[in-house]
């Protein structure tokens, strides 16, 4: 697999606590499971601005150099990466499922690979073999379970926490490192520049679930009585009695606010 041709997707990042530009965690991991399968052949690119020093994390994973299509904020990177990866005939395109600033929509890989018009495999875990202008790979599924696909190259992927944890950042690679700014057009982003931003608001809380190993456990937890006596049984009620009750256990349970 040394000889495909991959390219790794990076985006600046941002600590969760403080905020300060880095590495982005799923990018670095895309960009390790690129280093896993093509070395030091592998390119990493990345669409904005060159200067940003949060780039240079990137380096210190063990790259010689990153490509840059230079862009200022607010444009639309989409052309611009579609248009590079097409040139330099990627065969394999690996990038992080979200972006941790900015819009952070999740949406890129999917407009990229529509655009190109190629597979795109989300959840990707691990690439096993390439053979027959095909690729054999695992897909991350809920509860740590694991899917083998086959998809035909060239094709995009996105990796999450299920591809494997990115290696350490040193600081001498990272200063050695060379960052290669590309001229490339500029494209607004009118989406963008029409919407306004916020932070995301935290999910709703899910209802409390049962965890149960064995068929008989489960069996028991469905089966058993609910603790604590608060718990009806609603039989023969009315449509709207019923969802009275419904609405109820939800703004109970904290799920409606």
């Amino acid at each position: 697999m040394t000889d495909l041709n991959i390219v790794a997707l990076v985006s600046i990042g941002a600590h969760p606590a403080s905020g300060r530009a880095r590495r982005a965690e799923q990018d670095a991991r895309a960009v390790e499971l690129g280093l896993r399968l093509a070395g030091k052949r592998l390119r990493v690119l990345h669409a904005g601005n060159p200067r940003e020093e949060a780039l240079r994390s990137y380096l210190g994973m063990g790259l010689d150099e990153l490509a840059v299509l230079e862009q200022p904020a607010g444009a639309d990177a989409l052309p611009a990466l579609a248009d590079y990866l097409a040139d330099a005939g990627a065969q394999l395109v690996l990038t992080g499922s979200q972006a941790e600033t900015g819009e952070g929509s999740g949406m890129l890989p999917f407009l990229l690979a529509e655009r190109l018009g190629w597979p795109l495999v989300v959840g990707l875990a691990e690439v096993e073999k390439v053979e027959d202008g095909s690729a054999q790979v695992l897909q991350a599924l809920p509860r740590g379970q694991r899917r083998r696909l086959r998809v035909r190259l060239p094709f995009v992927a996105s990796v999450d926490s299920a591809a494997p944890g990115a290696r350490q950042s040193a600081f001498g690679p990272a200063r050695r490192g060379r960052i290669e700014a590309h001229e490339v057009a500029v494209v607004e982003d009118q989406l963008l520049a029409a919407s306004t931003l916020q932070p995301a608001r935290p999910r709703p809380k899910r209802l409390k679930v049962i965890k149960a190993k064995t068929g008989a456990e489960r069996m028991k937890a469905a089966t058993a009585k609910a603790a604590g006596g608060t718990g009806q049984v609603l039989k023969d009620v009315s449509p709207q009695a019923g969802a009275e009750a419904i609405f109820k256990l939800l703004l109970d349970e904290g799920v409606l606010r």
